[in-house]
């Protein structure tokens, strides 16, 4: 594996790594313009629809059927474009086609606002694969669940900011403005990003071994022999399957099983970014002793809990609280997959395999998302709630057989060779 001359020293900070200072300081200009775009534009459709339930569906569809569509030649391209370069072409056209849909928004039809979620999502599939690669060149092995829980309590912050400042910013100055700060906000990541190291240069006869369609195909084929990633692969799907049914429905459990306006939702995941925050710092002292295939399934089975008790719920205190114990164990869930995916696949398959994971639980959450305003239609809340539960906690069964390997005995195998457990 080709190694950066950055690399940090188990030794060294995270926050003296110049990599992790500029993707961190980017990031946060990122989290600013999604979170202004996931709460200006629902509170802008949930007025323009009068709450229409497949109208409020329709902003996570097209949030995240690209994702499912493009993930896997984002991958396979992120794996042959130099990272650096891929990510803030990514960031600079994500603004454009923002300022490109105010300016449609200015002249008339109002729903091109999807649009700008539409093409933002289409560009993260070749930005987020690049992330980790160079994440994987720039940060110590061991620094690296460290890292991710860094990066996953900085997610959590703008779970507590973020569903204020959209609303806030939609109530106050309009969609208009809400839609100017997104990209502005894209666009000041781009320019951080000019600070991230120089790409690595990779050898001048990789281009002309495999063409792209060969490269995916060596993608599924890593995949499907290394006993991890097959496994996580369907604990992806069935994840997706359960989150997508109850993505959009969040608001009509708070007004139908909670009797509260489409505004307390910011309150509700306030509470889970607060916990979020309070997970990620408590996973980062742990980081070097728990697996992170056991933090994934531990966070996945509390999760599968927390959304039986929230769908039956119907007081506020009670769903606040479910809401705390899932955001103090989401962590676990964000940062197990991620890691796993880091330290169980070689450097020049990560955005392959990214590719190749990200749409069995994109794919499969899509699919639910899209049918999650009929199914709100013809079947309670409760039921919906319920039975994604359940199949959430099968997600989190399927990976106790892989509790013992570590990530040596895994690549071993993938290579051929015999798998060993600890």
């Amino acid at each position: 594996m080709t190694t950066s001359s950055t690399d940090s020293p188990v030794s060294q900070s995270l926050f003296s790594n110049r990599f992790f200072q500029t993707v961190l300081i980017s990031n946060i200009f990122l989290q600013i313009g999604i979170w202004v775009r996931n709460f200006a534009i629902l509170m802008f459709v949930t007025d323009k629809t009068s709450s229409d339930p497949i109208a409020i569906s329709l902003i996570s569809v097209v949030e995240f059927a690209p994702i499912f569509v493009f993930s896997f030649i984002g991958g396979a391209f992120a794996d042959r474009w130099k990272p650096k370069r891929t990510m803030i072409w990514c960031d600079f056209l994500s603004a454009v086609s923002v300022f490109a849909v105010l300016i449609t928004l200015l002249y008339g039809s109002w729903e091109m606002v999807y649009f700008a979620t539409f093409v933002s999502a289409i560009l993260s599939q070749f930005s987020q694969p690049s992330v980790m690669k160079l994440f994987k060149q720039h940060i110590h092995p061991e620094k690296m669940q460290q890292g991710m829980a860094m990066f996953q309590s900085l997610m959590a912050i703008f779970m507590v900011l973020g569903p204020s400042l959209g609303i806030f910013s939609y109530h106050r100055f309009g969609i208009y403005v809400s839609i100017g700060v997104m990209g502005v906000a894209f666009l000041l990541s781009a320019v951080v990003l000019f600070r991230l190291p120089a790409d690595v240069e990779p050898e001048a006869s990789d281009a002309a071994k495999t063409n792209i369609r060969q490269e995916l195909a060596d993608g599924f084929r890593y995949v499907w022999r290394s006993p991890v990633l097959r496994v996580l692969g369907a604990t992806f799907a069935i994840a997706g399957f359960a989150v997508g049914t109850i993505q959009t429905l969040g608001l009509f459990v708070v007004t139908e099983r909670l009797g509260q306006t489409k505004e307390f939702l910011q309150f509700l995941l306030m509470v889970n970014g607060v916990a979020m925050l309070l997970g990620g710092i408590g996973i980062m002292v742990i980081a070097k002793k728990v697996p992170p295939q056991i933090l994934l399934a531990f966070g996945i089975s509390v999760s599968a809990v927390c959304i039986v008790g929230m769908g039956l719920s119907t007081s506020v205190p009670l769903t606040l609280t479910l809401q705390f114990i899932n955001g103090l164990t989401f962590p676990c869930i964000q940062i197990g997959i991620n890691t796993m995916i880091m330290q169980w696949t070689e450097q020049s398959y990560v955005g392959r395999v990214n590719g190749v994971l990200s749409p069995m639980f994109m794919g499969m959450m899509v699919i639910m998302m899209s049918m999650a305003g009929i199914l709100k239609k013809f079947f309670p809340l409760v039921g919906i709630y319920s039975v994604s539960g359940i199949i959430m906690l099968i997600g989190a069964i399927i990976l106790i057989p892989i509790f013992r390997l570590k990530p040596a005995s895994a690549l071993a195998t993938v290579s051929g060779k015999p798998e060993t457990t600890s």
